[in-house]
C-alpha cells in the first residue's frame, strides 16, 4: 500500500473512533437527560394546565357571586347610622329603641345594637316585615336569635339582639 493510502485510512479510522467515542460520552447521556428533561416539561405543562383551568373556573365563579352579592359588597363599605335606621323601621313598630351594647369579642369591624321593639298587633307580622326590610336594606345586619316575643294585652313586645356591620376605618375617614 501506498504511503498516502495507508495515512488517509488511519486517518479516517482515528475520526471513526473520535465520533463513537463523542457519541457516546456526550451525545447519548445528554439525548437521555433531554428526553427526562422532556417528559418532566410535558407533566409541568399538564400540571400548569390543570391549575390554569382551575383558576379560570374559580375567577369565573367569583365573577358570578360578586355579580350576585353585588349588594351585600356594596353594603359592607356603607356607614351605619342609627338615626337613619331608627326613622326607617319605626313605622313597623310602636316603639323602637336602639342601644349600643359593648362587647369584648368585637375586632373593630362591628358594632352590636340591642333593638327593644314594641308592636301594637295580635301577631308577629310587622316583625317578620321588619326582617324582610332590614334584609334589603343598604347595611349588613345579622338578628340573633333567640328572639323574645311577650304578650301584653293587645301588644306583642319583642327583644332582641342583631350585629351591624359596619366599615370603622372609612367611617374614622370620612
Amino acid at each position: 500500500m501506498k504511503r498516502q493510502t495507508l495515512f488517509v485510512v488511519i486517518l479516517s479510522l482515528l475520526l471513526l473512533i473520535g465520533v463513537v467515542a463523542f457519541s457516546f460520552l456526550f451525545l447519548i447521556p445528554k439525548g437521555k437527560e433531554y428526553r427526562s428533561l422532556r417528559l418532566e416539561s410535558k407533566k409541568e405543562f399538564q400540571q400548569l394546565e390543570l391549575a390554569q383551568n382551575r383558576y379560570d373556573n374559580t375567577r369565573n365563579r367569583l365573577k358570578d357571586l360578586e355579580e350576585q352579592n353585588r349588594h351585600t359588597i356594596g353594603a359592607f363599605d356603607k356607614v351605619f347610622d342609627p338615626g337613619r335606621f331608627e326613622r326607617l323601621y319605626k313605622k313597623e313598630f310602636t316603639d323602637l329603641y336602639l342601644t349600643e351594647v359593648t362587647t369584648f369579642d368585637s375586632n373593630g369591624t362591628f358594632k352590636v345594637y340591642e333593638v327593644n321593639a314594641t308592636s301594637k298587633i295580635t301577631s308577629p307580622q310587622s316583625f317578620y316585615n321588619f326582617l324582610e326590610n332590614i334584609n334589603k336594606s343598604d347595611w349588613v345586619i345579622g338578628v340573633n336569635f333567640p328572639i323574645h316575643f311577650e304578650r301584653d294585652g293587645d301588644q306583642i313586645r319583642s327583644s332582641f339582639t342583631m350585629k351591624v356591620h359596619s366599615n370603622e376605618a372609612k367611617k374614622e375617614k370620612e
